[in-house]
């Protein structure tokens, strides 16, 4: 059955008819010989909304982080991670294979770092051990629910990593609903990194892209790995153009999708065999009695997207294609669903 209800990411967003015009009446140039203009604009603006430099128009928000980190350590080096974080389990081992360094994990609490954690893992150079030249964080965090991370535990990352001589890199791709879920600019929680990822095609709605902001010696050199990667785009300020749109247009109506998610945790923790807290952002994270994957099969069955996130978890993902009655859609069918299945006494 096609989808009705698509919450199985903010990825799934159609560009706006905005963004559509804006494709048509785009400058272009070629963007790996330096000349695509509406490409500049959106480094310039973007970068200068964050506080930083300079900034570089990426395919997706995994090159963005994978280049920062190539770009940051040298092959051995040793990396500080929290254990559950997407440069981990969702960039298909590019720590590894890309800027291969020695990855290695913090724990959080329930997405939030704490430096306690990360002093115990921070590995100081020897003949024995690499040292740690980067550490690593995620605000929001995916697979903790959309948790966010607020600025004076940033700060407090960056001064630690500064006075170890390390890097502090934020993959930053929902930074935007972490500035709205803490009344704060985006450019309050970007400047407490040396670098930062951030995603255009998430929330904010646009196709294609993320940029990655530094100063201008890292980016420059940042462009250079871009181009190893195959990350070089000719007219791609037909993409870039949608990303203009995404900042100017798209970034106070993510308010409405944390409303939403919100919303939609509340309902379906009324539904039989279903548990879910209070979401942060716009990311609803359900706990289940029976295995995820059932629960995703048959929603989608009834036209109502989702996906697993373990054995016995379900992500739902709130966007602005998703309306209140598409919230009250997904709650009904999880209702008639439910009513379906067996579960155990109690639950």
């Amino acid at each position: 059955m096609p989808l009705r209800v698509d919450l199985r990411s903010d990825t799934v967003t159609r560009p706006t008819p905005a963004m559509y015009e804006a494709m048509a009446r785009a400058p272009l140039g070629d963007d790996v010989l330096g000349d695509d203009p509406t490409v500049s604009k959106l480094e310039e603006s973007v970068a200068d909304l964050l506080g930083h430099e300079a900034g570089l128009f990426v395919p997706s928000g995994t090159m963005g982080n994978q280049v920062a980190l190539a770009v940051h350590c040298r092959p051995g080096d040793s990396a500080l991670f929290d254990e559950e974080a997407h440069m981990l389990y969702y960039e298909g081992g590019s720590p590894a294979v890309l800027a291969g360094v020695l990855a290695i994990s913090y724990e959080s609490a329930d997405g939030v770092p704490s430096l306690d954690s990360i002093r115990s893992k921070w590995l100081e150079r020897s003949v024995h051990t690499p040292g740690t030249t980067c550490v690593c964080a995620e605000n929001t965090h995916n697979r903790h629910g959309g948790a966010v991370t607020d600025r004076d535990t940033l700060a407090a990352m960056q001064d630690y990593a500064v006075s170890k001589g390390a890097i502090f890199h934020i993959d930053g791709a929902r930074i935007w609903n972490a500035a709205i879920a803490l009344g704060v600019t985006p450019k309050e929680l970007a400047n407490h990194a040396h670098s930062m990822s951030v995603c255009l095609s998430k929330g904010l709605g646009a196709p294609v892209g993320s940029v990655l902001v530094g100063n201008g010696e890292f980016i420059e050199e940042a462009r250079f790995w871009r181009k190893r990667l195959g990350g070089g785009m000719r007219q791609s300020g037909l993409l870039a153009a949608c990303g203009l749109v995404a900042i100017e247009q798209m970034y106070d109506r993510l308010a409405e999708d944390h409303v939403r998610a919100k919303r939609l945790a509340t309902l379906l923790d009324d539904v039989n065999g279903m548990k879910t807290k209070v979401p942060a952002t716009n990311i609803v994270i359900v706990e289940t009695v029976i295995p995820a994957n059932t629960w995703v099969d048959a929603l989608a069955s009834h036209g109502i997207g989702a996906v697993p996130f373990g054995p016995n978890k379900v992500r739902f993902v709130t966007h602005y294609d998703v309306d209140d009655a598409g919230i009250e859609l997904a709650y009904d069918k999880a209702q008639e669903i439910a009513a379906s299945l067996s579960f155990s006494p109690g639950h």
